[in-house]
């Protein structure tokens, strides 16, 4: 599961996250690489040319682009000092203030400790500062002593990577899904098709699972199925018109792509009579379910909304 929730953010920043098209990115290596660029002498300059490219782009200008903001206390081509211990000193500042930065939108990160963001060799020498600071610190596979966290090697890849994971699903929550508008629907027609169907209630406390937007997003799948599950079909070949449901999650009600294909239909009726008529719409079996999926992948492919999507 966490794999595949890495890959989606993966994804969905390549293509998403930067101003001027899309930046393949590698979670953590690319986010740690690239986080800055480092001051080098005249000699060396070639050498950080070739490793790091003109136009490489940092966390900062993906935040830059998303939010309109910068993050306080480090600039646009931000240079790093070239002593190490200065520069990964440098480096776990800006890695605090980036978190500081993502806590004051909104984001939820009490688990990410700005040294998980550092690359490994940065993180060895922050732990060498720490330790020569205390007394009887004793090495573990991991080891907290007033919140200096000693990690082996392996424990350590696995660390960064989901800190690097959970700060990209915070920034997506709050500066892409903060933006989905939360608009009451005031169509009497959409309001008259799901007038029998329980309302998913917006109050921010009414959900310890789901947050006011994501909520916006099942009523969105709610009215959108609701309202055209009898149109998408009524000429269906494999079954009857599917029954009405109440959608409240995004992983067990997606599971026969018949919400998903409502939702897709509403903005590309065409698909109807190309794809989704062959849809089975009381899948009961796993080869079912499959078919139905290959038909929405299929869909997608065709109006070319195929973000790497795989069955």
């Amino acid at each position: 599961f966490f794999q595949k929730t890495l890959t989606a953010v993966k994804n969905w920043f390549t293509l998403f996250g930067w101003s001027k098209g899309q930046n393949p990115i590698s979670i953590p290596y690319s986010l740690r690489r690239d986080v800055c660029k480092v001051q080098k002498t005249s000699s060396q300059e070639k050498v950080f040319k070739q490793d790091l490219g003109k136009d490489t782009k940092t966390v900062y200008d993906m935040l830059l682009h998303l939010s309109g903001q910068l993050v306080p206390g480090v600039t646009a081509n931000q240079s790093l000092p070239r002593d190490p211990v200065e520069r990964m000193l440098r480096l776990h500042y800006q890695h605090s203030s980036l978190l500081a930065f993502l806590k004051s939108q909104g984001a939820y990160l009490p688990h990410v400790m700005p040294e998980f963001l550092l690359e490994p060799d940065d993180y060895k020498k922050w732990i060498k500062v720490q330790t020569a600071l205390k007394v009887d610190v004793k090495s573990s596979d991991i080891f907290s002593n007033n919140h200096v966290f000693i990690l082996e090697d392996s424990v350590f890849e696995t660390m960064s990577k989901r800190a690097w994971t959970d700060v990209l699903l915070q920034v997506y929550k709050v500066f892409v899904l903060a933006h989905v508008s939360s608009r009451k629907i005031s169509d009497p027609s959409s309001l008259e098709s799901v007038q029998n169907m329980p309302r998913i209630k917006s109050e921010p406390l009414s959900s310890n699972i789901y947050s006011s937007y994501e909520r916006t997003i099942l009523t969105w799948l709610n009215k959108h199925y609701e309202k055209n599950r009898k149109t998408v079909w009524k000429d269906c070949k494999k079954g009857e018109v599917p029954p009405m449901r109440w959608i409240v999650n995004f992983d067990q009600d997606l599971l026969d792509s018949l919400v998903l294909a409502a939702q897709l239909a509403s903005y590309c009726p065409y698909l109807i009579a190309t794809h989704f008529v062959r849809m089975y719409t009381k899948p009961r079996t796993s080869e079912q379910f499959l078919h139905n999926s290959l038909i929405l992948v299929n869909a997608m492919h065709a109006v070319s909304l195929a973000i790497d999507i795989e069955v």
